[in-house]
C-alpha cells in the first residue's frame, strides 16, 4: 500500500506508515524547515510543495491520503473563523486534490483517507464546520448528499459513523495519553473508505493487535489535583495561557505550536529537582539522562513570585527532545535538516507542536493495513 501526506509537517504520517509496512511516496508542505527535516528521514519521498498548486490527477495515485489540515481557525484558542478562515479553509483544497485523483483513476484511488484535527471542530461555527467536513467527504463518493446537523443540546458525539451506498466514514476523538505517550493531546481522527463499508472497524477496536496499546483508563484521571501526590494535573495560572505552570508526573498537557511569554511554546512545568519521576524526561527505562535535561529554572530566574515552588519541585520548560518524546517521535527527529544544518529550538518547538501523536496514527494505519 502507498500513502500520500497533505499538510505533512515533519513526516508524522509517513513515519507511522513506514512502521506498519505502508510506503510513503509523496508529501505536501510549505514550511522550509519542516520539509528539510522530512527529507532527511525520507530522502526518496517526493515533495510537492504548496497544496494550492497540486493537481490530484497529475500526481502518483496512492491507496491512502492523510491530511491534518490547519486547525488554527477551528481551535478554541484561536479566533474560531471555522472553515471560512484562511488557514483551516485549506481543508477544501485537500478535498479537491482527492476528487481530482479519483476522477483521473476512474474512482480507484485513493481507497482510504484520514483527516486529523482538533476537537474544536465539533463546535466551531455553531457545529456547522464538522457538518461541512462530513458532507464534503461523503460527497466525494455521493455528490449532493446531505448530512444533518445535531441539535445544540446534543452536539456532535466524540465518536460516530456514516455508511452510504458506496462509502463508509467513521470518526473518533483519541487521547494520546492512552496510546503510550505521556501527553493528554486529544484529536479527532476521521477515516473514510470508498471501497467498502468497514471504516468503523478501523477506529472502533478496543485493543490494538500490534504494540500492546493499553486500554483507556477512567475519564478525568489526569485533569486536576495536587502537585505533591503528582497523580493528577495541577495548574498555576500567573496571567497568560502560555505562562501557566503545570505539574503531572504521568502526563503533560497538549503541546502547542504557538506561544510566548515565560513558558514560550511548551509552557512551564513543575519537575522533580533531584529525581526522574517524570516519564517524558527519562529515556523510557528509568535512567536519568543528564545531557538531555535542561537546567532547572528557579522562580528567581524567570518568575518573581516565590510561592511557585512546591516542595521537591522546581520550574522549567521542556526541551525539544522531551517534546519529541511526548509526540512519540524518535529522539532528535527534528534536530537536523537534510543538509546537515541544525534546526533552531524555536522552529523545533513549533514543528513538534504542529505534528501528530505517532502512536495514535500508527494504530489507525495498522488497522487500515490489516483490513485490506
Amino acid at each position: 500500500m502507498k500513502l500520500g501526506s497533505l499538510f505533512d509537517g515533519i513526516g508524522g504520517f509517513p513515519l507511522a506508515a513506514s512502521r506498519v509496512g505502508i510506503t510513503p511516496v509523496w508529501a505536501s508542505e510549505i514550511v522550509p524547515d519542516c520539509i528539510s527535516i522530512t527529507k532527511r528521514h525520507f530522502p526518496v519521498m517526493r515533495h510537492l510543495g504548496d497544496i494550492t498548486g497540486i493537481n490530484g490527477g497529475d500526481i502518483e495515485p496512492v491507496d491512502i491520503i492523510s491530511f491534518g489540515s490547519p486547525c488554527q481557525d477551528l481551535s478554541i484558542s484561536g479566533h474560531r473563523a471555522g472553515l471560512d478562515g484562511e488557514k483551516s479553509g485549506l481543508f477544501l483544497q485537500a478535498i479537491r486534490v482527492i476528487k481530482e485523483m479519483r476522477i483521473a483513476t476512474n474512482g480507484r484511488y485513493p481507497i482510504t483517507i484520514i483527516w486529523e484535527n482538533v476537537p474544536g471542530a465539533f463546535s466551531s461555527n455553531k457545529r456547522k464546520d464538522f457538518q461541512k467536513v462530513l458532507q464534503e467527504i461523503a460527497a466525494i463518493a455521493e455528490p449532493g448528499i446531505s448530512i444533518p446537523r445535531p441539535s445544540a443540546k446534543s452536539g456532535w458525539l466524540a465518536a460516530g459513523g456514516i455508511v452510504g451506498d458506496c462509502f463508509s466514514m467513521a470518526w473518533r476523538c483519541l487521547a494520546a495519553q492512552y496510546f503510550g505517550v505521556p501527553q493528554r493531546r486529544k484529536r479527532i481522527y476521521l477515516v473514510a473508505n470508498f471501497g467498502n463499508q468497514r471504516a468503523g472497524e478501523i477506529l472502533f477496536k478496543y485493543e490494538s493487535e500490534k504494540g500492546n496499546i493499553e486500554k483507556g483508563k477512567n475519564a478525568g484521571d489526569s485533569f486536576t489535583g495536587n502537585a505533591n501526590n503528582g497523580v493528577k494535573q495541577y495548574v498555576v495560572n500567573i496571567g497568560y495561557s502560555t505562562d501557566r505552570i503545570y505539574m503531572n508526573p504521568q502526563s503533560s498537557v497538549t503541546l502547542r505550536a504557538n506561544g510566548g511569554g515565560c513558558g514560550a511554546n511548551t509552557g512551564l512545568y513543575f519537575l522533580p529537582v533531584n529525581q526522574c519521576d517524570v516519564p517524558f524526561v527519562c529515556n523510557g527505562f528509568g535512567d536519568y539522562e543528564h545531557g538531555n535535561i535542561s537546567k532547572t529554572i528557579l522562580s528567581s530566574d524567570d518568575i518573581t513570585s516565590g510561592d511557585l515552588i512546591v516542595s521537591g519541585y522546581s520550574v522549567r520548560r521542556l526541551t525539544p527532545l522531551e517534546c519529541e518524546r511526548l509526540q512519540g517521535l524518535p529522539d532528535n527527529w527534528t534536530e537536523y535538516g537534510h543538509d546537515g544544518k541544525k534546526i533552531s529550538d524555536n522552529q523545533r518547538y513549533k514543528a513538534i507542536g504542529n505534528s501528530v501523536a505517532i502512536p495514535c496514527v500508527e494504530f489507525i494505519l495498522h488497522q487500515i493495513a490489516i483490513s485490506n
